[in-house]
């Protein structure tokens, strides 16, 4: 699993999308126990934090400590530096696994056998990610342009899997229909521009030019603002859910 969060994790607290209340209400009437859920991959604890109002213990994982060190404090989550690959949790331990916007970093073949290995019988796991945002088709086309031509060669070739919204992950589970959901916020243009300074490839065009992408946009985008203060900003969440047989 690859670490490219650990130097931005106090911007990527501050400026990732979190996630809507119907996901947690779906994830909540699934047929299975309450009793522990392990996050896998937690980042900042989006998910975890709101498992813990439903689950008797979440335990968070992931491989970044600076990550970990921004994720809010609760009673009953237990946070930990670990590989999705392998754990030390008991077998049969969790009654639903969460992935948030991290599996396609994983190996899937050993995240998968730690899953099964850890998940009680007919557990439950819950695949989820976001695609690129929607503005209007004025931002929209800059954005894009931005992202394939831009920036486009200095995406991990793993980016990919999130273009393809998981449908060519492997996923060897029982799969269950999941809602069509997205994530909307009301952004400033700071607060947008904050956000594309989290992406991976912005990070590696850095590294590999000494220069900011940004700087290659920020007078369009200023410009095709406008003087509205908030714009609607729309992700499109996708989901994928499957009961764990074994």
């Amino acid at each position: 699993m690859k670490d490219l969060f650990s130097k931005q994790s106090d911007q990527y607290a501050k400026f990732r999308p979190t996630y809507p209340d119907a996901l947690f209400e779906y994830l909540n009437q699934l047929p299975i126990q309450k009793n522990k859920a392990w996050d896998c991959g937690t980042g900042n604890g989006q998910i975890a934090i709101s498992l813990a109002s439903s689950f008797k213990e979440v335990y968070a994982t992931d491989i970044s400590l600076n990550q970990l060190n921004n994720a809010p404090e609760c009673k009953n989550i237990y946070y930990s530096q670990q590989a999705a690959e392998k754990t030390n949790f008991e077998p049969n331990t969790f009654d639903l696994i969460t992935v948030a916007q991290a599996i396609h970093w994983f190996d899937f073949d050993k995240f998968y056998q730690e899953v099964f290995r850890t998940a009680k019988p007919n557990a439950m796991i819950a695949v989820i990610g976001y695609g690129v945002l929607n503005i209007s088709p004025e931002i929209d086309q800059i954005i894009y342009d931005f992202y394939v031509n831009r920036i486009g060669e200095y995406w991990d070739e793993e980016r990919k899997f999130i273009d393809h919204q998981y449908q060519t992950i492997p996923f060897p589970f029982e799969e269950r229909i999941a809602p069509k959901l997205n994530i909307c916020f009301d952004w400033t243009l700071d607060q947008f521009i904050g956000y594309l300074e989290t992406w991976s490839a912005v990070k590696h065009y850095k590294n590999s030019t000494g220069d900011n992408p940004l700087s290659l946009i920020q007078n369009e985008l200023e410009k095709t603002w406008g003087l509205e203060q908030y714009r609607k900003v729309t992700f499109p969440l996708f989901l994928r859910v499957g009961q764990i047989h074994k």
